[in-house]
């Protein structure tokens, strides 16, 4: 390390304020982090929620954005213990009948398994598949850049651009896999008939045979052990218990990153800004929330549909047309009465998560942001409607509320868990024109409300570290 490279400081110990703290320690900057918590990884964190010996993920359970990270793939997290495991089929999509369909990671098993849609599917999603390295380069980072591959970025973006549903109906003809493509859209936080919201289904559906929907052995926390172990091999420190709550309080640095919402970032330096810039970052809108709860479980979740028991991720909401009413009453802020449930269920692939014999399960749906509604008898609702006698398997449960969220971690304003809306209106200014910059030359913003946006995937952190370091070496 350079002893005179710089004085760097990281806040937030997230995902993306360990990339940026590994850029700039490998650049030679000495590197402190300051996490607010007890335990670093924010959205990356694994607890006893519920019972002893019950590891229950807080944030994501399911990591195909972190496999398909080119940052994270390009650095040795393995040998600081990070393991993925696959289960054989990255996500089933039960229905009311007692079938499920399932997506399969090879993508031509996926052909087979959806009959007189697998044609469709596999012109649809097949050149993101066959050319992932360079489409996952395009779509993770800033949103406006002079692409590498401007012909698949615009064969994507011509189809991205449309609400889910009408994609859907475009391409399919079977209603289950119109219910399949629906779940994957849902993710967008988007009412089904908005523009964007067919992207993230394009997105979701691409990486499931790219690089597959992994879940880190033992919990997300082994992602976040990883990577503070790779930034200690530079020297740099990560500081929990450490909340700031102004940057005046830190003393001097060369660059400051912040993994922090656009709102905490006025509270903590907003006088050093210029009043445009702080009424950009006053105008940000934050996504929907969740309502979330984690399960610790008597034996495995009895689905009807057996091939439910293939898959760590499981999508619950039965056809597309529900799916689009459950996402379009949490967009008009409404509580759906039957909500669509992203539930995992870990410990089918990865036992020693729980005590042996035993199990848990991690659930959520959809709700306006802030909401303070008890979802929990409808969520259960759903489960049990594919799954009967689920609530005979459950030990004990973690309900959390949109405000619960917050509680335990800052960036979560309202629930909010993908930082920030990512509608039309604001996905090229996430969160303003500067990006990753503020109007301070000092000071930058890396949390996942800048681009590529929410996810477990270290690209924020990434592109905001590199920007400093290029701004500073042009300074000196």
């Amino acid at each position: 390390m350079n002893p005179d490279g710089g004085r760097a400081v990281v806040v937030g110990a997230g995902p993306n304020g360990l990339a940026a703290a590994i850029v700039l320690a490998q650049a030679g900057m000495r590197v402190e982090v300051l996490e607010a918590e007890e335990q670093a990884g924010g959205g990356a964190r694994t607890m006893e929620l519920t019972l002893p010996g019950f590891h229950h993920d807080f944030g994501s359970a399911v990591h195909p954005l972190a496999v398909a990270s080119p940052f994270f793939s390009s650095l040795p997290l393995r040998d600081h213990g990070l393991e993925w495991i696959h289960s054989p089929a990255p996500l089933a999509h039960p229905f009311d009948d007692g079938t499920a369909m399932t997506l399969e990671r090879d993508l031509e098993a996926a052909v087979r398994v959806l009959g007189t849609d697998g044609k469709a599917w596999h012109e649809l999603i097949g050149p993101l598949v066959e050319r992932w390295p360079e489409f996952a380069a395009e779509i993770l980072g800033p949103v406006i850049h002079l692409p590498r591959h401007p012909f698949l970025l615009a064969s994507f973006g011509l189809k991205a651009l449309l609400p889910a549903v009408s994609l859907a109906n475009l391409w399919f003809r079977n209603q289950r896999t119109k219910a399949l493509f629906a779940g994957l859209a849902a993710h967008s936080f988007l009412a089904l008939d908005e523009p964007l919201s067919a992207s993230f289904g394009l997105v979701l559906g691409a990486t499931a045979h790219a690089v597959g929907w992994p879940i880190p052995q033992g919990g997300a926390q082994a992602i976040t052990r990883a990577l503070i172990a790779h930034l200690e091999q530079f020297g740099g420190v990560v500081r929990t218990s450490s909340r700031v709550d102004s940057l005046a309080s830190i003393g001097e640095f060369d660059a400051a990153l912040c993994d922090v919402t656009p709102r905490h970032l006025m509270q903590m330096a907003g006088e050093r800004f210029t009043p445009g810039y702080s009424r950009q970052l006053q105008r940000y809108r934050q996504a929907p929330g969740v309502f979330k709860v984690d399960y610790a479980l008597s034996q495995p979740i009895p689905w009807r549909a057996a091939d439910c028991a293939r898959a760590a991720t499981v999508h619950l909401g039965g056809s597309m047309a529900e799916i689009a009413e459950s996402e379009d009453a949490m967009r008009r802020g409404r509580h759906a009465e039957r909500p669509f449930v992203l539930l995992a269920q870990p410990t089918l692939f990865d036992p020693g998560r729980a005590p042996q014999g035993k199990h848990i399960a991690w659930a959520y749906c959809h709700v306006r942001n802030g909401s303070t509604f008890d979802m929990l008898s409808r969520v259960e609702a759903q489960i049990e409607r594919f799954a009967p006698g689920f609530r005979d398997c459950i030990l004990a449960r973690h309900a959390f509320r949109t405000t619960d969220l917050e509680a335990m971690d800052a960036n979560l304003t309202g629930g909010d868990i993908v930082g920030g809306a990512a509608d039309w209106r604001q996905l090229l200014l996430r969160p303003t024109w500067r990006l990753y910059a503020t109007t301070d030359r000092a000071i930058y913003i890396c949390s996942s409300s800048t681009p590529p946006g929410g996810g477990v995937h270290g690209m924020c952190g990434y592109h905001a570290a590199k920007l400093a370091l290029s701004r500073m070496h042009k300074l000196r």
